[in-house]
Parts: C-alpha cells; sequence; structure tokens
C-alpha cells in the first residue's frame, strides 16, 4: 500500500470517508460560526448604541469563552447527549467574545457625518444599520470572522472525547488506538489546511464587498 493510500485510509470504526471527514469538520466549524454571527449582529448594534451595555455583554462573553471547552461538552453531555449539538452551542457561544468587538469596533468607525447624511435622507435606524453602517463595517467583521472561524476550526477535533462528534479529530484518537501516527499527521494538517482555505475565502469576501476598498489602495 503507498504513502498516499495509506494517508486517506479511514478505520472502519469512525463509520466515515476521508471526504466525509472533512465534510463533517466543515459543517461542525461553520454553523456555529454563523450562529454566532446571528446572535452577535443584534447585540453588536445594541453596544454600540448603548455604550454602557458592552462591558457587561463582553464581560459574559468572555467569562463563557474562558469555560474549557472539555468541561463546557461534559456540562452539556446530560442535556443535550452525545450528538453534534453538544459541540455546537459552546463553539457558538465562543465565537461572540470576538464578533461582538469587531461588529462594535466596525459600528464605531462610522463617521458621524455619514450616519447623519443617511437621517437626512429619511433612513431609519434599522435601514441605516443595514445599508449604511454595515457595508462600512465588513472590514472588521470579515476580521472578526477569520479568528473566530480557524478558532472554531480547532476546537471541534476536541469533541473526540464525547462520543466521536471531533470529525477529522477523531483520527487523533484513532491513531493512538491503532498504533497509527499517520492519522495523527492526517489530521492535524488536514485541518491547518483547510483553516488556511477557509481564512483565504473570507479574505476573498472581504474583497469582493468592499469594493472601495481596493480602488482607494489603487488611486
Amino acid at each position: 500500500m503507498s504513502f498516499f493510500d495509506r494517508f486517506f485510509q479511514v478505520p472502519s470504526d469512525l463509520q466515515n470517508s476521508w471526504w466525509g471527514l472533512v465534510g463533517w469538520q466543515l459543517h461542525l466549524t461553520l454553523l456555529p460560526v454563523f450562529w454566532g454571527l446571528l446572535l452577535a449582529l443584534p447585540l453588536g448594534l445594541l453596544c454600540a448604541r448603548f455604550r454602557w451595555l458592552y462591558p457587561p455583554v463582553l464581560g459574559m462573553a468572555t467569562v463563557f469563552y474562558a469555560i474549557p471547552s472539555l468541561a463546557f461538552f461534559v456540562f452539556l453531555i446530560d442535556v443535550t447527549g452525545e450528538t453534534p449539538i453538544t459541540v455546537e452551542i459552546p463553539l457558538t457561544i465562543y465565537t461572540l467574545v470576538v464578533l461582538v468587538p469587531a461588529i462594535v469596533d466596525g459600528m464605531r468607525s462610522v463617521a458621524e457625518e455619514t450616519r447623519a447624511a443617511a437621517t437626512a435622507m429619511g433612513f431609519g435606524t434599522l435601514r441605516r444599520y443595514l445599508q449604511v453602517e454595515l457595508p462600512i463595517a465588513v472590514p472588521a467583521i470579515i476580521a472578526g470572522l477569520r479568528v473566530a472561524t480557524v478558532s472554531s476550526i480547532s476546537l471541534v477535533s476536541i469533541g473526540m472525547l464525547i462520543g466521536n462528534q471531533g470529525a477529522l479529530g477523531n483520527l487523533l484518537s484513532d491513531a493512538m488506538n491503532y498504533h497509527r501516527p499517520l492519522l495523527a499527521w492526517d489530521a492535524v494538517l488536514t485541518i491547518a489546511v483547510l483553516g488556511v482555505l477557509l481564512d483565504a475565502l473570507l479574505v476573498l469576501a472581504r474583497r469582493l464587498l468592499t469594493p472601495w476598498a481596493r480602488k482607494a489602495t489603487t488611486t
């Protein structure tokens, strides 16, 4: 058997192919980031609008982030069982400590003159937020998404400790069980490559969503 074949050969106890584990890893990574962004957008708006709200919201997110992921999983497992939800809930909460400050910083970067001009044109609070402030805040939000995504894709692997919910991280435990260190290299390298690719896609998304930034750098 060639090195290439052994690298992509997944133990049968995982009941999945290498590509299946990659897809599962992406699912467990991107879904919490998506839900985290949906939670962070209104929280960021409120924190930017009511400055007194920002410290307690960020403090609460920081407290949850300080909880070790394994302890969080063990706490939830009695409620949600050995399911993907047990992994996704902590990862969603962890993203808030990055995404909320990113959104608040992006909102605060919007000039007051811009807000005043939008208000003078008849924009309400929600419309101004969606059509004026959020587009200007895109670079800061994407920066937060990059950190949250790369962090999540590595933390997913710890899910292997609660009933094989760690996707590619399951290869780490099988590397020890089957005495196949190549499986550990497989998991580490694949997760690293996925992290780089997702980060590159987010950079591309930022460039596509902020064409004015490219024009500014070329003039």
